[in-house]
């Protein structure tokens, strides 16, 4: 069946509005629903369709739903939403996932450059199943009295706490993620604390998915930079735990920028299927 044939198309597209292959997989523990949209059909204006995938009763139930499109300018590219069904901001366990996906579809092998909502990054699969992704270079970083802003290709609120396994993140974050000074636009929310010189654990409610994830890539992202830049390591390689395993990241703090910003992590399939 040939895309260019209008018939063929339409016919195409009415299909996809019935049933869809997609793919399920996750980074520790933030998961997502991966489908192969090179045909460029999927009805991605359609958010409550998303929406119904990612509910984890009525679909398929993810954090996340990601397209593999077509990109002229590198690989692919990948188009991210949130549980909402909106699409959003950088996701980067998502972004992690769609390389090892992109992989099992045959468009990469271990080294790619791909195109995301805030421009081109570039990722290495390595052969025990990690995927390391460079983030973009951070350079506006605003550090409070009791918490650090920043954005890491998502915004990122980071905050000290004690006793973090106790702390009621649901409640703490919903809070902060819909005041002053985030308002509509809202934040991320990272709850950290310090176990030792290289090593934190966070615990990260997301706006979108409005709900703790078990883990937030740009997040640790956001507060291994924070923790350098507050002063509480001058380690520029770290280990941050989140609820669903552990995540590596490193950087070169050059000044007041922060450059070769790298994620690493595990990146896994999960199970396949077709959703009506």
């Amino acid at each position: 069946m040939s895309l260019t044939d209008n018939k063929s198309l339409k016919y195409y597209v009415a299909l996809w509005s019935m049933q869809f292959n997609f793919h399920k997989y996750q980074g520790t523990g933030n998961d997502f629903v991966m489908i192969d949209d090179r045909a460029g059909v999927f009805l991605a204006n359609d958010h409550n369709l998303i929406e119904r995938c990612c509910d984890r009763r009525f679909g398929i139930g993810a954090d996340g739903l990601i397209l593999v499109q077509e990109s002229s300018t590198a690989d692919f590219k990948m188009v991210y939403f949130n549980a909402d069904g909106r699409e959003s901001t950088l996701c980067g366990n998502g972004a992690r996932c769609t390389v090892a996906f992109a992989a099992s579809l045959g468009i990469i092998s271990t080294k790619t450059r791909f195109q995301a909502i805030d421009g081109v990054h570039t990722a290495v699969l390595h052969a025990d199943g990690s995927v390391a992704l460079r983030m973009h270079n951070v350079s506006e970083i605003r550090c409070e009295e009791d918490y650090t802003f920043l954005d890491t290709g998502s915004p990122h609120h980071v905050e000290m706490v004690e006793q973090l396994a106790q702390f009621p993140v649901k409640e703490k974050g919903r809070l902060i993620r819909q005041g002053a000074p985030y308002f509509e636009a809202g934040s991320n929310v990272n709850f950290v604390e310090k176990i030792n010189y290289t090593h934190f654990a966070i615990r990260t409610y997301e706006r979108g998915v409005e709900d703790e994830t078990l883990s937030c890539g740009t997040g640790a992202t956001a507060v291994a930079i924070a923790m350098h830049k507050r002063g509480l390591t001058q380690a520029e390689q770290m280990t941050i735990e989140v609820e669903g395993g552990s995540l590596q990241v490193s950087f070169s703090a050059v000044g007041e920028q922060y450059t070769s910003i790298d994620l690493q992590g595990p990146a896994e399939f999960v199970f396949a299927g077709k959703f009506a």
